[in-house]
Parts: C-alpha cells; structure tokens; sequence
C-alpha cells in the first residue's frame, strides 16, 4: 500500500498500533541535495507492506508514538543512520528496536548487507541498481517502489532467524545491549573546519591551508544556492590543486587538472576571488592535539590484544566484543575495581558480567 494521504496515514497508524513486530526502512537523496531528507519510509508486517511518502505534506508527528512505544518492536537492517534521518527530519524517539545487520555482526556473519543475508537466508536475489536512486524525485517508477519494498518484506522472518541463532549461541543479550545503544543515534554537530570537507587537506601547509579553506566556503555557498551536494559542485581534488598553486587568473587556473571549460565558465571569477581572499588570510596551522601519555597506549594496546584474542574465539569482529569508544574510556580512566568498571560501562552491563574480571587482569599486567 503507497500511503501519501492524510486518510491512508490513519490507516497504517491503526494497523501499525496492532503489531507487536514491525518492519522499517527509509530512502533519502543524500547525493542529489545539499541538505538531505527522508523521502520514502518503509512498513512491513506480517500482512502488508506499506510505502508511506514524507513528501506528500501529511502530518506524520503521530508516527511518533509507533517509534517510541516499547511494546512494538521496530526491525531495522543498519539502523544507524535510518535513526539519525528519522530524528533529524522528525524528531522522533526510539524504543525496543532489532537491528538485524547487528545480529548478524554479533553472531559472526561473514557478510552483512541485507541482500547477501536475504539469499543466505531466503534465496532471494536483490537487484541492487536503486540503491544510490534519486529517491526525492516524483512521481517513483513501480520498480524503485518494488525495490523499497523488498528493503522490509523480508526483515520480520529475517528477524525471527537471527533470534534463534542469538539465543542459541547464548547472545541474546550482547546483542539487545547494541540495540539500545544504536536507539540513541543522533547526528553529531559538525564544528570542524570548512577545509576539512576536502580529502587530503592535511597535505597542505599552512598558508595554502587558509587558501582552501575560502575555496571550501566557496563551495558551500554554491552548493547551498544551487540545492546540490558539494562534490556535485566541485571535486575536492580540484580545490586541493588550486590551494597548492594559489592561481590568481584565469590563464593560471586553466592549468588546474580536473577543471572543465565548463566549470572554469561557471567558477573562474569565484575561484579567484576565494584564492585571494585565503592568501590574505593569516595562515592555519592544524590542531595537533596533545600526545597521550606512554602509560596510556600501553594500557589501550594491552586491551586491543585482549579484544581481539577474544574476538577470534567468538569468530566476531573486535568491535562486538567492546566498541571502540569504551575500549578507549577504560584505557583513558585506568579504573581500579570493578565498581569504577561499572561506571564506565554502565550501558554494558552483559559485557560487563562477562569480560570484567578480564579487563581489570589486563589494565594490571606489567610490560616487561
């Protein structure tokens, strides 16, 4: 059912409320706009599937309650960033979610993408050509509709599987530990500098640095008014070229690799411009933050051989075992006894359980 009216809303909302396992995908059109948004949502239950269109103008502020009752449980397949869109876009909260991509990573799936898993599973062979789609265009075509439905039909089985392989395997738990954590996904501000949206910025110096740094607002600037992606704009490679030779004509930047008689048409004044601009800036010197301590790489060495050692035994990645982030904590705070353990892995308490008598024996071992 395509959902893009305020009646077919209802609908779904009164179907959805009657579940106790959902299914949920969403498409965006991160390469097509300079600011991207939640463009088609995906339903699924055991009956129906539902394609419901942000797009339409219809209120979803109700679908809300869906995602934040702990009683439904919301299966998503890389939920991650399905979260940080749907929060972004509509302030939603999350409760009682199955990821099966994190399943499948905690039980030592070799491959995780949700087509290799659906013909592991199910024998089912996904076209993938839809996946880098323009999904904000309208009206859709029946086979990208046909494509997104497929992202949920299959996730509520999918689902029941890898919940008996984790209770088999005892991972039950390690694995709703996850879930809780990806529920709390948000996008992160973005405080860094314009310059760092090129690669390989760090091979400039310091003035050519403060150079690249005007082209990258340049950019910006465009992309916004345009309504495009920045690298729609242009390449970071080209901006990278121009830092380091500061061209200042129109005759010098026709020597830049990678700049077009149509992109030097469209941004030769522009470019220009921002390259003076930069070389009348005072130059960058980029943040080096301060070296950690000897004590502390011991002791975050020491915890990654753990982590992997034990990895190995479990057949999964190292970062299922402790996600990076806490494995860094722990090695940072040095705790002494369990209780300060604790603390720091206070959303962890199954890893906790497991691995804490480990962990204290490890940060306490001497290098010779």
């Amino acid at each position: 059912m395509i959902i893009n009216t305020d009646e077919g809303l209802q609908h779904l909302l009164h179907d959805l409320h009657s579940q106790k396992r959902i299914a949920v995908d969403t498409e965006s059109n991160s390469l097509y706009v300079y600011q991207e948004k939640v463009c088609l949502i995906q339903f699924s239950t055991t009956a129906t599937d539902y394609l419901l269109d942000p797009l339409s103008g219809i209120d979803l502020t109700p679908l809300g309650e869906i995602f934040a009752d702990d009683k439904i449980e919301k299966i998503f397949h890389a939920a991650e960033y399905d979260i940080i869109c749907l929060r972004r876009d509509f302030n939603f909260e999350f409760n009682h979610l199955f990821d099966t991509m994190q399943a499948a990573r905690v039980l030592g799936h070799p491959k995780l993408g949700l087509s290799s898993l659906l013909e592991e599973y199910f024998e089912v062979v996904v076209d993938k050509r839809y996946q880098k789609a323009n999904w904000g265009k309208r009206p859709l075509p029946p086979e990208m509709l046909d494509y997104a439905r497929l992202d949920t039909h299959y996730l509520i089985p999918l689902r029941d599987l890898l919940f008996g392989s984790l209770q088999q395997k005892d991972r039950l738990r390690v694995a709703a530990e996850d879930f809780t954590r990806i529920s709390y996904s948000h996008a992160t501000p973005n405080d860094k500098p314009c310059y760092s949206s090129a690669r390989g910025y760090h091979t400039l110096d310091p003035h050519q640095l403060a150079v690249l740094n005007e082209l990258c607002v340049y950019r910006e600037r465009q992309a916004f008014h345009a309504n495009l992606p920045p690298f729609k704009i242009l390449s970071s490679s080209v901006l990278l070229e121009i830092a380091r030779k500061n061209p200042t004509t129109v005759d010098e930047l026709k020597d830049i690799p990678g700049l077009s008689d149509k992109l030097l048409h469209r941004h030769a004044v522009g470019l220009i411009q921002a390259v003076k601009l930069g070389l009348a800036q005072p130059p960058l010197h980029l943040n080096h933050h301060a070296k950690p301590s000897q004590a502390y790489i011991n002791r975050l060495e020491r915890l990654k051989k753990w982590r992997l050692q034990r990895a190995r035994e479990k057949g999964v990645e190292s970062d299922v075992v402790l996600p990076r982030d806490l494995l860094e904590e722990i090695a940072k705070v040095n705790p002494h006894s369990d209780q300060e353990l604790s603390q720091i892995m206070h959303d962890m308490p199954e890893r906790f359980n497991l691995y804490h008598a480990l962990i204290m024996d490890t940060l306490k071992e001497r290098q010779p």
